[in-house]
């Protein structure tokens, strides 16, 4: 049974909305205000600067090369935690310059602390603060980290496992996470067993504890050749232990069902019904013959995996190409889809149909290149574009000019100057990264984000999402 999203009403006030970044001139005091690419121009004398009260945490880090997939790696050091310092696990698939050179990458990047920053308006917990630094210490920049006292700088650790191609999309089991599969642009797609490099990175051995690894090689579990050209869809199931389906640019779909002595049995024929490349498949989180798949046709569709000939439900969802979709796992009647166009929009799958969502955002003016759901907040997505910017909505908000005017009289300055026809739902806007790719939310840290891009990786945790929690 599909639970409902709960209601919120807040307003959009500066508590729940803010931005990454703002524009502040250096030659005469300004009033600070929200930049938007796009739209605004940068004068002589002018500079963008982030805004750290934005940012309970903020860092970032490369791997050598760009990585434009990846996932975050279930690991056993708790089920929802929220208290500095971090450690997550993630694996990506690097882009080489040449095939040879690719890798897919175990990542484990410990000691990720918060921003020091003055008590909070009406609170009184100190526990997310970075408490022990002090301000004396020097800030520097390095590879791995933003702006941090050197002492607080988190530690990367890494193995690079040799991969034959460009990596496409990767993606780890729920159930299993040592067990990752990958689309490469060779036209296969592989499956593998990082757990001895996870084990050897939590060990802490001294050949990963000190950033880039040598390239080490290992065979895969499986190799899939059946796919007749390159892809990227690609999910493992939630309910069913390694289930599998993998989508490609020729418009078909195959499923994986895993069989004995750690090996998989692919389905000879093809489910088939989009005229045009399956951009991103999800698995429901509540039937486990259900997946959806959304193509460059423009539509989304609804699967069974027990008839392969014709999707359940095919819906003209977007008048560009569909790139990304987005499950909600904790409103399992909702869908996200973001579109080629800059648009996404969100879909009750209780009375999908032709032109029925029940939301449609054009914020982006570039292509949505992710989508996703928040683990822990039935009614907030985030979304990033080849704008540049990643962006966090929350759905049930509503504007309130008085309450609004009430928390800006309580504080001590005045925050920087949002545009007036921004949607009340905008929560929080990301800048910084160039060409980003790929956004994923920390499923066992509260409010934890990963975004990868041409230019590396930032891991943060934006500061106004606790107020989510606490609503």
């Amino acid at each position: 049974m599909a639970r409902n999203p709960k209601k919120k009403n807040r307003s959009k006030a500066a508590k729940n909305r803010q931005n990454g970044s703002s524009s502040e001139a250096t030659l005469a005091p300004a009033a600070t205000r929200v930049w938007q690419p796009g739209v605004d121009g940068i004068e002589d004398g002018e500079e963008l600067q982030f805004d750290p009260s934005a940012y309970d945490c903020l860092h970032a880090f490369q791997l050598g090369w760009p990585c434009l997939s990846f996932d975050i790696v279930r690991d056993a050091l708790g089920g929802l935690r929220s208290s500095f310092p971090h450690t997550m696990l993630c694996v990506a698939g690097t882009q080489a310059d040449v095939a040879a050179n690719n890798a897919v990458v175990v990542v484990r990047l410990s000691n990720i602390t918060g921003m020091k920053r003055k008590q909070p308006l009406g609170g009184n917990d100190e526990s997310e603060s970075d408490s022990d630094s002090s301000d004396e210490d020097e800030d520097i920049t390095t590879e791995v980290g933003a702006i941090q006292p050197a002492s607080k700088n988190p530690v990367l650790q890494v193995r690079m496992v040799a991969h034959q191609g460009c990596v496409n999309r990767i993606r780890a089991m729920q159930q299993q996470p040592q067990i990752v599969a990958t689309w490469a642009d060779t036209g296969y797609v592989q499956v593998w067993d990082v757990g001895v490099h996870i084990r050897s990175l939590s060990s802490g051995s001294a050949e990963t504890s000190t950033g880039l690894s040598s390239i080490v090689r290992q065979a895969p579990l499986q190799i899939f050749t059946g796919h007749k050209e390159e892809g990227f869809a690609l999910d493992w199931s939630p309910l069913v232990p390694g289930r599998l389906v993998t989508g490609d640019c020729k418009s078909f779909i195959y499923l994986w069902e895993p069989s004995e002595g750690g090996r998989w049995n692919v389905e000879n024929t093809p489910f088939s019904g989009h005229k045009s490349s399956v951009e991103d498949l999800q698995w429901s989180p509540t039937e486990a013959s259900v997946f959806a798949s959304c193509s460059i046709d423009g539509t989304i569709a609804i699967w069974d995996v027990r008839s392969r000939t014709q999707a359940a439900i095919s819906v003209k969802a977007h008048d560009a190409d569909v790139n990304v979709i987005s499950w909600n796992r904790l409103a399992s009647c909702m869908i996200a889809s973001g579109s080629d166009d800059g648009i996404f929009r969100i879909w009750d799958l209780r009375s999908f149909k032709d032109d029925s969502f029940i939301a449609h955002f054009k914020y982006h003016n570039a292509p949505i290149t992710s989508i996703e759901w928040s683990p822990h907040e039935a009614s907030t997505v985030a979304a990033t574009s080849a704008d540049n910017q990643l962006t966090i909505w929350d759905l049930s908000l509503e504007r309130d000019a008085e309450e609004e005017a009430a928390y800006q009289a309580q504080l001590e300055q005045k925050q920087a100057e949002a545009p007036e026809d921004l949607p009340p739902q905008l929560l929080f806007v990301h800048q910084g990264q160039k060409n980003l790719k790929e956004l994923h939310w920390h499923p066992q840290i509260h409010g934890l984000m990963v975004a990868t891009s041409g230019d590396g990786f930032n891991v943060f945790r934006p500061s106004n999402l606790d107020n989510l929690a606490a609503s």
